[in-house]
């Protein structure tokens, strides 16, 4: 027997028998604390009851036990009772147990179903908490993002998540259905259609959001190629020429495909240096431009790969030999073909491919770096290509029919080349064709006169430029014929009648004489001439007025003759300059007037400009207009100078001005000022040397087509040294630069006279990209 079970038993005997001598609670409490003590020292309960009942026979012979007992078992139980408590307790905590491991065991059958049943999904499954962190995945997920079920969790921002994308919801953060891009973990992007759904669980009220992802990116590329194709095509649509198609559906085309640079090499000839039409930035990394746009070195957007700035500032595109010779192989071939430039680590660096079905187009597009290129990106590159390719092919298409239209109406419009002192404008209202009814003539006469005729047919379009072409002809023969004003209309009259569709014509016929500085005029039924002299206010010309051609038999044309002042401006157009809706036709009249007044002092060109700059509608004009500018010679320039160098400045200022009054083209001005600065600073700096300084006079008159410049002094004359070294270079300069050169010298000083013969004005070829590429309001054929 251990001591511990000793005392106890001896402990326990003590307070048997002092509860069996005086029964009490106080007892009773003592066999309870017994009790609970051997509970704590693990006092079997055999020892206990063994030893309570040797006490209880001890006792039975006492005279203290005569209900004895019934005490001791009483004392018994409450020592007992703790024991009971803690055996009913245990079985209590067994029974739970066993209750609680079923449970269990069924939770975790249930779990392995919704696992299996999880991971059986074909659709990514996920689980997120209300923080947006990923904390269960199935095996799809991971296969659709490349971040599976034993990386979890996966917190905000999420590993596939696109820092370029910040419009986009992410997993798990939202209840609904959305589309959103990843990054997988090889680097592809990918589409991922998700639905999601929150919840709240009971044991904690915590939200959840429960869902699956869906891989959409077929789905997704399908329709954004055909979106892209649909933008291209809609930008490239309205494009009539191959300029206008390279301008707005290169940019397009680089943009969709998330190229750095896009470019276009065009071989006029088939052989030598192509024309480049590039958009982003510079095909050479140095020379690159601090914003992406549509580059080109002159104003027909064609970059030439020469060392020289454009005419806007940037720097040229200049391609090396080596990209140079795989557009070259490009081009020719299969159609439609496209070729994959592959970088030094591997991805797609550029692309390359035929345009167009001549062999003529090669198209190269720059990545910003090497990239995995897919089938799906492959399907969408062809497709760009090929709308490209196709717009490109109907531009050129209608650059073929507009330059052969633009032939055909310059053939009919005018004369090749005008006389001095003229400009002359045709705008059609019928792009792209560009040819309409209006037309004007102007015919240099034997005896030093100008015939001017412009007219404007019933209708528009090709019916209109064919009764055109006829009426142009029989007037411009009637004009060669020596027919005046008055007598050209009514012999016309006869002509349109016979014309079908030539009915109600409108004319007006002037013949100019420069050298008497008056013009005679009729008008059939058209806009009157505008006449302004320099600084003044222009007048409309109102005289010789009559009906259309082929209205009325009219007896007798009406002729007006007016004076026509030294430097004057006179203007002949027809109704669709000054005809707009919502507008009185006066207001046009007054327009041109104020224009030719404050222009008197600029060339024939720039008058018309600025008529048309002024009168132009914000939407461009919805009338033909063909418009004669005319201007008259000018005073005889004087100018009397004190023979000194300081005086020279404004000498050339003041002959700059009278050059522009009398039309003299501007490289010709520079030409002819700097003769007459030179034959100035010789009499400045020679005739009065050792004398007392005298005066240069300076005169320059127009002589038909002639301009004279005579500059004379005083002084005396020093002949040209046999080698007059650096300088004395000044006479072989003023004979380069005028027609002819006259030296006279007496005693009384000298005279030189110089001058020039104004060149005739040379009408531009067709050309289609000037009419398609203007501004409205801008001349689609105009010459000065």
């Amino acid at each position: 027997m251990s001591a511990v079970l000793a005392a106890f038993l001896d402990d326990y005997s003590a307070a048997l028998r002092r509860h069996v001598a005086a029964p009490g609670q106080t007892g009773l409490s003592e066999g309870y604390d017994l009790g609970r003590r051997a509970l704590v020292e693990g006092i079997s309960l055999l020892d206990l009851t063994e030893h309570h009942f040797r006490t209880v026979a001890e006792l039975a012979g006492s005279e203290a036990y005569s209900r004895g007992a019934e005490v001791a078992l009483e004392f018994l139980l409450q020592t007992m009772a703790a024991l009971d408590i803690a055996t009913r307790g245990y079985l209590d905590g067994t029974k739970r147990y066993e209750q609680q491991r079923s449970r269990a065991e069924d939770l975790a059958g249930r779990d392995a179903f919704r696992t299996a049943l999880v991971e059986s999904l074909q659709d990514g499954f996920f689980v997120a908490d209300e923080h947006g962190t990923i904390v269960e995945v199935n095996s799809a997920f991971g296969v659709l993002t490349g971040y599976g079920p034993e990386e979890v969790p996966f917190a905000l921002p999420h590993p596939w998540a696109l820092d370029d994308r910040k419009g986009y919801p992410q997993i798990g953060t939202e209840a609904s259905r959305f589309v959103m891009p990843v990054c997988h973990r090889d680097g592809r992007e990918r589409w991922l259609a998700v639905s999601a759904s929150s919840l709240v669980k009971q044991e904690n009220n915590e939200r959840i959001f429960v869902g699956t992802v869906r891989d959409v990116t077929a789905e997704h590329d399908a329709q954004a190629r055909d979106q892209a194709a649909s933008r291209l095509a809609t930008a490239v649509g309205a494009a009539t020429s191959m300029v206008e198609v390279l301008a707005v559906g290169l940019d397009e085309l680089r943009r969709t495909m998330g190229a750095r640079t896009a470019l276009v090499a065009v071989w006029p000839s088939r052989t030598g240096r192509p024309d480049l039409y590039s958009c982003g930035e510079s095909p050479s990394p140095a020379q690159a431009p601090p914003e992406p746009e549509f580059v080109s070195a002159n104003s027909r957007f064609v970059a030439t790969p020469v060392q020289q700035p454009s005419s806007r500032g940037e720097a040229p595109v200049v391609l090396d030999e080596q990209t140079n010779e795989l557009l070259d192989r490009a081009r020719r071939q299969s159609a439609r073909g496209l070729s994959a430039i592959t970088g030094d680590e591997g991805g797609v660096d550029a692309v390359v491919a035929p345009l167009g079905e001549t062999g003529d187009a090669a198209l190269w597009v720059r990545f910003g770096a090497p990239r995995a290129v897919s089938a799906a990106d492959w399907a969408l590159y062809s497709l760009l290509v090929g709308h490209l390719s196709v717009a490109l092919q109907r531009a050129r298409n209608f650059d073929q029919a507009r330059a052969t239209s633009l032939t055909l109406q310059r053939a009919m419009l005018g004369p090749i080349e005008l006389p001095p002192r003229f400009s002359v404008h045709y705008e059609p209202a019928l792009p792209p064709l560009e040819i309409g009814g209006d037309w004007y003539d102007v015919v240099p006469l034997r005896d030093g006169t100008i015939g001017v005729v412009v007219g404007d047919c019933v209708g528009r379009g090709l019916s209109a430029a064919v009764v055109m072409g006829q009426l142009r002809t029989a007037a411009r023969a009637l004009l060669l014929r020596g027919a005046g004003p008055a007598q050209l209309l009514a012999e016309l009259d006869a002509v349109a009648a016979r014309i079908p569709g030539a009915m109600c014509t409108t004319v007006c016929a002037a013949v100019l004489d420069p050298e008497r500085g008056v013009v005679r005029y009729s008008n059939a039924g058209h806009m009157p001439p505008i006449l302004a002299a320099p600084g003044g206010p222009g007048r409309i010309l109102e005289g010789g007025r009559a009906v259309p051609l082929a209205t009325f038999d009219t007896p007798r044309r009406p002729e007006a003759t007016t004076a026509l002042p030294a430097g004057s401006s006179l203007v002949l157009f027809t109704d669709g300059l000054v005809e707009q809706r919502g507008y009185d036709i006066e207001e046009g009249f007054v327009k041109i007037a104020d224009v030719l007044s404050e222009t008197g002092g600029a060339l024939p060109r720039d008058v018309a400009d600025a008529v048309l700059s002024r009168l132009c509608p914000p939407a461009g004009y919805d009338d033909d207009v063909a418009m004669v500018v005319y201007r008259q010679p000018p005073e005889p320039l004087h100018v009397d100078i004190p023979a000194a160098a300081v005086e020279l400045t404004g000498l050339r200022r003041t002959l700059y001005r009278w050059f522009a009054t009398a039309a003299v083209p501007h490289d010709l001005a520079a030409d002819l000022v700097a003769a007459a600065n030179e034959a100035c600073s010789n009499s400045v700096e020679h005739a009065y040397r050792d004398t007392e300084p005298g005066r240069v006079v300076l005169t320059a008159t127009c002589e038909g087509d002639r301009v004279v410049i005579e500059v004379t002094d005083t002084g005396r004359w020093v002949p040209t040294p046999t080698d007059p070294g650096y300088r004395g270079r000044g006479v072989e300069m003023m004979r380069v630069l005028t027609e002819d050169l006259e030296f006279t010298h007496d005693e009384k000083g000298t005279r030189v006279r110089m001058w020039v013969t104004l060149p005739s004005i040379t009408f531009p070829t067709a050309n289609p990209l000037r009419a398609s590429t203007r501004p409205p309001g801008m001349s689609s054929l105009s010459s000065s």
